[in-house]
């Protein structure tokens, strides 16, 4: 049997009830392969996930849904050095990152 997290769709529903992500700016430190990108990136205007792991941001860019593409942007950078201006994003998320 293979290996499924979160199947009940858990993390969903509660990173929908603790923060709106409905046409907001995200960024997510420490997005890794995007897992979790991909449960609330779809209700925001724009997502732009940063992580340091080159080869876990190509996965992030490979299993991008269609539908998303055009909206979620991923960057090689680190918490220590976030490459945007201040007051660019609405929100920010860091999540099993440490």
């Amino acid at each position: 049997m293979p290996l499924s997290k979160d199947p009940e769709g858990f993390e969903r529903k509660v990173l929908h009830q603790f923060a709106d992500f409905s046409e907001k700016r995200i960024l997510e430190i420490g997005c890794g392969e995007g897992r979790l990108t991909w449960k609330y990136a779809g209700a925001s205007a724009l997502t732009v996930g940063i992580d340091p792991d080159h080869d876990a941001l190509r996965v992030a860019r490979a299993d991008s849904p269609y539908d998303l593409q055009k909206h979620v942007h991923f960057a090689e950078a680190s918490a220590s050095h976030i490459p945007f201006a201040n007051e660019t994003f609405d929100t920010a998320i860091l999540a099993w990152s440490l």
